[in-house]
């Protein structure tokens, strides 16, 4: 950020100054509005050290509509204190605190009691070093608050929780327990979207009184930072990134779009473990239209359909994958595949995962491997990855029989392919685009 705002304000200082050098300040002509607009875009710190530039800048960032006191590990408390009296605007649209040292319990209280007496719409808090643990008017009639999130904070609120103009709220590396949480649900009868990342002592969401809320975004890295259990009969749209322990989904029956992997670069637990709860909750996902698979998720389902494990029919007809092409996931996409009949749009991501096969699934793949020789040639073991990516276009083309489009975003290593792929998709009538 600050590499990002000084090159800002370097490019600001060349607009003040003509070419031989002399002051030129047409840049004080613009009306305070658009001024104020470009300073809400930096942390507040560089903001006022626009007011060097022109005079004209002196005073205008007092009134901007964003306080952004980011890398606070830098900024005296006394300073932050100074810059909220000087400040001047009544409305407050965004305001960042992100506090990385203790500057004392009374002044975060301040800080915050601040911002929402402004009326403050987007609030930011990261208080990483304190858990801070907010006081009763921080839940109470706060009508202006449109999108929150929260940051290594403590959330028990003992009133009533009124945020009755709430939208979005993300809580991140937050401790809050089911009670707590059902507390705040009440009290945001707009919600729309919840994130919910690595919280602990949170173990089943509830979210059937939450009539609006359409987005959920869940991760869980244990079985101490999330909920285990979600009940979420009205959402539509599903992000969930769990770890390898138990999950279950209660009830998602409005869902329309769902993405989902299991969220460790490397499956520490026995993959059979894991199939009960993959397979139940792909009973719950089988209706969607829009699905999208990470790659740790897929070996599972490849280790459930070498162990004989039913898989259900999918309704799918956008399918996503983000893995690594190697055979280790190969077995349970050909599974996939075939029980979508109605699939017309595939997608594949061969960046964005580092997938590591568990050692029980390789011993696995090992012990079967002469079993899969003999069942099917598009489950061999895929040993170069010059071939991969060719293997894996055939194994669509064979397992699908409605596919329009697929569409490949990969690596350089697979560019001199291009010219092979764009031959089978003329031959099987199926549109095959390309991405770097």
């Amino acid at each position: 950020m600050a590499d990002v705002s000084a090159t800002a304000a370097r490019r600001i200082r060349s607009h003040c100054h003509g070419g031989d050098g002399a002051v030129v300040d047409s840049i004080s002509g613009l009306p305070d509005v658009i001024l104020q607009h470009i300073l809400t875009f930096v942390p507040t710190k560089y903001a006022i050290r626009t007011s060097l530039l022109s005079k004209r800048w002196r005073h205008v960032w007092c009134d901007t509509p964003s306080l952004s006191f980011s890398s606070c590990s830098t900024l005296k408390a006394s300073w932050i204190d100074q810059t909220l009296t000087r400040y001047t605007s009544p409305k407050i649209m965004h305001f960042l605190l992100d506090i990385t040292e203790n500057h004392g319990v009374p002044r975060i209280k301040r800080w915050i009691e601040f911002a929402i007496s402004r009326h403050v719409e987007n609030l930011f808090l990261s208080l990483s070093l304190h858990k801070y643990r907010f006081p009763d008017f921080f839940y109470f009639n706060n009508s202006s608050l449109k999108q929150l999130t929260l940051k290594y904070c403590k959330i028990f609120p003992e009133c009533s929780v009124s945020w009755t103009s709430l939208k979005n709220l993300s809580l991140i590396r937050c401790s809050v327990s089911d009670k707590s949480m059902a507390k705040i649900l009440s009290g945001c009868p707009v919600l729309e979207s919840l994130t919910l990342s690595h919280c602990y002592k949170l173990s089943y969401l509830s979210l059937r009184r939450s009539l609006r809320l359409r987005t959920l975004v869940v991760e869980r890295s244990s079985s101490v930072t999330g909920p285990k259990h979600i009940d979420a009969p009205h959402i539509h749209y599903l992000y969930l990134r769990y770890s390898d322990q138990f999950y279950n989904l209660v009830d998602v029956s409005s869902l329309t779009e769902a993405d989902v992997n299991i969220c460790t670069n490397e499956l520490s637990c026995d993959a059979g473990v894991l199939q009960s709860t993959v397979m139940s909750m792909l009973e719950k996902l089988q209706h969607l239209e829009k699905l999208t698979f990470g790659g740790n998720l897929l070996q599972v389902l490849s280790f459930a359909e070498l162990d004989g494990v039913p898989f259900p029919m999918f309704k799918v007809k956008a399918l996503t994958l983000k893995t690594r092409i190697f055979h280790y996931v190969v077995p349970g996409i050909k599974r996939v595949l075939q029980n979508s009949h109605d699939l017309k749009k595939l997608t594949l991501h061969t960046i964005h995962c580092k997938t590591k096969p568990a050692n029980q699934v390789i011993r696995f793949f090992a012990l079967q491997g002469a079993q899969l020789t003999r069942r099917s040639k598009d489950a061999l073991l895929w040993d170069k990855k010059s071939e991969h990516l060719i293997s894996f276009v055939v194994l669509v083309l064979k397992n699908t029989k409605a596919l329009e489009n697929m569409f490949l975003v990969l690596t350089k290593q697979y560019h001199m392919f291009k010219k092979m792929i764009r031959k089978l998709s003329r031959y099987n009538k199926v549109s095959i685009a390309l991405a770097n």
